[in-house]
């Protein structure tokens, strides 16, 4: 929805101009905004749930972390919530206060400019909301400040809205595998073309960069993951849980590195594997003691008719793999924020096929990089 801090997790020496200038700048822009206010599924999972369980909000001090718009602080006053602090990084929250105004909630909603784990709040809070949730669920790595917000402000009873979140992966078909082979393939042509014409033409042997040109653009082409909103029947094999996050009791060390062990039957006839689809959902179910009336999903899975602006990240494998219904994958998956930049993510999947009748079909091992 916004920003709130550098998501810093412990120990991270994290520069908060570099980071400014690599993430919360883009939020500080209304076209950013606007694509995410106009993801309907997204709008309306949000409004559902805070507008069907007014019972959390009505006479309750809410706490909105990265407010970026304002419009969640805005719902959460309508809702009834006595007072509402709105949390934003950026210059974004002078167009809250705006529209806070605009809306005629100002008497409730306070916008406060600056990085959650720097400001301070004169008063616990009953409701935490946020709109944290990046590509895959994870990319961004906002979910520390919330969960910073979690353990300063939250009380002992508090609500986390969405209170849970899911990661799913899943086998699935795709023609972008064969694009992108013969995208790398040109750009590998060109430069063997341009690495011929600079030393004809100018005298200057270009070919000892060939190796790291080569790293680089297979990276690129071939190791990160793709932005995509996939069709139901791309999904080739069941779907399948890698995290189950309950936002009331998760630590910033429990998404720090993800692992799990995961299988999945192929239930598509005579198709080729060309990859892993990744998606989430996340959860308004309130809390044990104090539940929703009525609980709330929004989930990012692939859908004929109700994409999101998330799409679903996809990790392709070149060559595809031809597979057959019944056939059996056993997959141990592994995620960990990049060394260079802790709000991009490091997969990897080390995966192994079989046949129905338990015959090995193939095995192997590949790193991706969330980007």
């Amino acid at each position: 929805m916004g920003s709130s801090s550098n998501g810093v997790a412990p120990n991270n020496n994290v520069d908060k101009g570099v980071d400014y200038a690599n993430y919360f700048c883009t939020y500080a822009f209304l076209y950013h905004q606007k694509e995410m206010l106009s993801d309907r599924v997204r709008m309306e999972a949000y409004y559902n749930a805070i507008f069907q369980n007014k019972h959390h909000f009505t006479g309750k001090t809410v706490l909105d972390v990265g407010t970026g718009s304002g419009i969640l602080a805005i719902w959460s006053a309508q809702a009834g919530a006595k007072k509402v602090y709105a949390v934003e990084a950026t210059k974004m929250a002078e167009h809250a206060r705006e529209l806070v105004k605009t809306n005629g909630v100002e008497h409730v909603v306070e916008v406060i400019e600056g990085s959650m784990e720097d400001i301070t709040l004169p008063e616990k809070v009953d409701v935490i909301i946020s709109e944290w949730m990046g590509y895959f669920l994870l990319r961004e790595s906002m979910f520390d400040s919330v969960l910073c917000a979690r353990d300063r402000w939250l009380n002992p009873d508090g609500i986390m809205y969405p209170s849970h979140a899911r990661m799913w992966v899943a086998p699935i078909r795709s023609g972008l595998v064969d694009q992108k082979k013969i995208d790398y393939d040109r750009t590998m042509d060109d430069w063997s073309h341009f690495v011929d014409e600079t030393k004809t033409f100018y005298g200057v042997d270009m070919g000892s960069l060939t190796k790291p040109f080569t790293d680089e653009q297979r990276k690129y082409y071939l190791e990160t993951s793709l932005w995509n909103n996939l069709h139901p029947n791309q999904v080739i094999g069941k779907p399948a849980v890698i995290k189950e996050i309950d936002c009331l009791t998760a630590t910033v060390n429990d998404i720090l590195s993800l692992q799990a062990n995961i299988s999945s039957i192929i239930t598509a006839e005579n198709t080729r594997f060309c990859g892993f689809g990744g998606w989430f959902d996340v959860h308004f179910r309130g809390r044990k003691e104090n539940p929703a009336k009525h609980e709330i999903e929004l989930t990012t899975a692939p859908s004929e008719d109700l994409g999101t602006h998330w799409g679903q990240q996809v990790f392709l494998l070149y060559p595809s793999i031809r597979v057959s219904q019944g056939d059996n994958m056993s997959v141990n998956f592994l995620m960990n924020r990049s060394k260079e930049n802790h709000r991009l993510l490091e997969v990897e999947f080390d995966c192994e096929l079989r046949q129905s009748s338990g015959k090995s079909l193939q095995s192997f091992s590949k790193k991706f990089y969330i980007e």
